[in-house]
């Protein structure tokens, strides 16, 4: 295959990928104000933000580490054996060793 043809090939591909990409982001998330922050109920590699261990979403090494933490429907944390704040959570709880 020619170069150019090659390049026109891939060109075409990542405006498509692009553009299906753009469509999967287009639906909206659930407010935040609908939603608290659930700590000690996430599963590894299934959190959603960071904490002092790691950078951020995806990075928990560990099931239910009190400092990782989920978004949840408002008013469901506790019910689900989490805690709304990261209190008595420690700074290498959760880390393998």
């Amino acid at each position: 295959m020619p170069q150019h043809t090659s390049l026109l090939s891939n060109a075409i591909a990542g405006v498509l990928a692009l553009a299906g990409a753009q469509a999967a982001l287009a639906h909206d998330p659930p407010a935040l104000a609908e939603r608290d922050k659930c700590y000690g109920i996430a599963k590894a590699g299934q959190n959603d933000c960071g904490t002092p261990r790691h950078s951020c979403a995806g990075k928990a090494t560990k099931d239910h580490a009190p400092d990782d933490w989920k978004y949840v429907p408002r008013g469901t944390c506790e019910k689900a054996g989490g805690r709304n704040s990261p209190e008595g959570a420690k700074p290498d709880a959760g880390k393998r060793r």
